[in-house]
């Protein structure tokens, strides 16, 4: 689907939700994840509980939209859960010495851009990025790359196999995590456009 900033989809004002609650529960999950993987007893168990909760990601948008629970609670709380995850995931990765400082880096600083964008655009014009196909893909396979690179650097089973795969989706992944930064960063600036055009007495086109 070919999304664009846009005007926010209409929601709700509620609160206790299915998607809300899965989505607290994620931010939940993230102290406990980080704690397993900083400790060198329960790495694997961290790791693991970081992948299922990264790889789920799509579960409370997808639920909200089809049982007619989409809040405004829930399109903050949502991508909140999902970058509070990942940046939490790669600093205790990065601290636990299993995944490479400038990998993460160069991920964490796509999104701070993004978010920063996006907050910009909806203070200033109530508009929201809307996800594109490129910035699912490339999210897909940069959290299959990120405990695959980890699982390799622990040497646990099949460890250069999974070496091997993470850094192939890694390289593939964070190409498309650029290119859809700057595709948002356009809708962004197109949309400002033309809502300044708007508020000038100029049609918006």
């Amino acid at each position: 689907m070919n999304s664009t900033a846009s005007e926010p989809s209409p929601s709700s004002s509620r609160v206790l939700t299915v998607p809300n609650a899965i989505s607290a529960a994620r931010i939940a999950s993230i102290p406990v994840f980080v704690a397993l993987i900083l400790d060198h007893d329960t790495t694997t168990a961290g790791l693991i509980l970081f992948a299922i909760v990264v790889a789920t990601d799509w579960i409370d948008g997808m639920i909200a939209r089809r049982t007619g629970q989409v809040s405004d609670l829930g399109k903050v709380l949502d991508p909140v859960a999902d970058r509070l995850a990942i940046a939490a995931g790669l600093i205790g990765l990065v601290l636990r010495g299993i995944f490479p400082l400038w990998a993460a880096a160069a991920i964490l600083v796509r999104d701070l851009t993004v978010l920063v964008g996006g907050a910009v655009a909806l203070a200033r014009r109530g508009l929201r990025l809307e996800v594109r196909w490129i910035g699912k893909l490339a999210t897909f396979s940069l959290m299959a790359a990120i405990p695959m690179v980890s699982w390799g650097s622990l040497g646990l089973p099949l460890a250069a196999t999974a070496t091997v795969g993470g850094w192939a989706a890694y390289a593939v992944g964070i190409v498309e995590y650029y290119v859809a930064a700057f595709a948002y960063l356009g809708d962004i600036r197109r949309a400002s456009y033309r809502g300044a055009g708007s508020e000038d007495g100029d049609p918006a086109r």
